[in-house]
C-alpha cells in the first residue's frame, strides 16, 4: 500500500497532464469553449425555473437562488461520477503498453470537475449579488464543504472505475441511478415539501446532504450539519483507503480485463 501511494505521487506530473488534458478536452470543438463552463449552469437554471415557477407554479421565495447552487453541485457530483466511472476504460491503450496506478485516472477526472465547480461558483455568486444576499462569516465553511465533497467523490469514483472495467453494464445503469439521485435529492425542489414517510430519502442520502450543507453555508447563513458531513467524510475516507489497497494488490486483473 505504502509503495502503492508512493508511486502515484511519482506520477504526479501525469496526473497534472490528465486534469489540463481533460479540461481542455471538455470543450475543444465547440465555438464558444469555456464559456460553457458558466454558460451550462445558467441555461440549467433557466430550464428548471420554467419547469418549476413558470409551468408548474411553484417555487418559493429567492427559488433561483436555490435551484443555482442545487444545480451547481449536482452538475459537479454527477459529471466527475459518470466520468471517474468509465475513466480505466478510456485510457485503456496507454494502460496496455506503460504501467501506471490505475487509480490515477479515476482520480484526474474528481479533479478537473472540481475546477468546473469552481467556475460554477461564479454563476452562484451572480445570482446571490442578483438577489441580495450576502453569505456572512459561515463562507469560512465553504474550503472545508469542497474537501469533504472531493472525498465523497474520490471514493465513489474509485468503487466505480475499478468495478466498471469488470462489469461493463455499470456504464450503462449508472445513468438510471443518478436520475434517480437527482430526483431523490433536494435539488430541484425543497426537501421540507417531502411526506414524513419519505423523509428518509433526505435524511440518509449524502447527495441530499451535501447539496443542503451548500445552501446553508451560501444562501441561508447558518452551519450546516457537520455530524452528518462528518459521517459522510469518514465512510468516505475508509472507502477510498480501502480501494486503494485493493487496487495495489489487484491491478494485474484490471490489465487483464482490458
Amino acid at each position: 500500500m505504502k509503495t502503492y501511494l508512493q508511486e502515484i505521487l511519482r506520477r504526479k506530473d501525469l496526473l497534472f497532464y490528465l486534469v489540463k488534458s481533460g479540461l481542455k478536452a471538455e470543450h475543444r470543438n465547440s465555438y464558444l469553449g469555456y464559456f460553457w463552463w458558466l454558460l451550462d449552469p445558467l441555461l440549467n437554471v433557466m430550464v428548471y425555473y420554467f419547469l418549476v415557477v413558470i409551468i408548474l407554479q411553484r417555487g418559493g421565495e429567492n427559488y433561483p437562488v436555490f435551484l443555482v447552487i442545487g444545480l451547481v453541485v449536482w452538475r459537479w457530483i454527477s459529471s466527475a461520477v459518470n466520468s471517474s466511472a468509465k475513466s480505466i476504460l478510456r485510457y485503456s491503450s496507454i494502460i496496455n503498453q506503460v504501467y501506471l496506478p490505475k487509480s490515477i485516472f479515476p482520480l484526474s477526472f474528481t479533479i478537473s470537475q472540481m475546477f468546473n465547480f469552481l467556475f460554477g461558483l461564479i454563476v452562484i455568486a451572480m445570482f446571490l449579488a442578483i438577489y441580495g444576499i450576502m453569505p456572512d462569516w459561515h463562507i469560512v465553511y465553504l474550503p472545508v464543504l469542497v474537501v469533504i465533497t472531493m472525498i465523497f467523490l474520490m471514493a465513489v469514483g474509485f468503487i466505480l472505475a475499478y468495478v466498471t472495467v469488470f462489469v461493463r453494464d455499470i456504464d450503462n445503469i449508472l445513468t438510471y441511478v443518478t436520475r434517480l439521485f437527482f430526483y431523490a435529492s433536494p435539488i430541484i425542489w425543497r426537501g421540507g415539501r417531502l411526506p414524513p414517510e419519505y423523509s428518509i430519502f433526505v435524511d440518509l442520502n449524502p447527495v441530499a446532504i451535501i447539496v443542503t450543507a451548500y445552501r446553508d453555508i451560501l444562501m441561508r447563513q447558518i452551519t450546516p450539519d457537520f455530524m452528518s458531513l462528518g459521517i459522510i467524510t469518514a465512510i468516505s475516507i475508509v472507502a477510498v483507503v480501502i480501494t486503494l489497497y485493493h487496487y495495489s494488490k489487484n491491478e494485474h486483473k484490471i490489465i487483464k480485463a482490458l
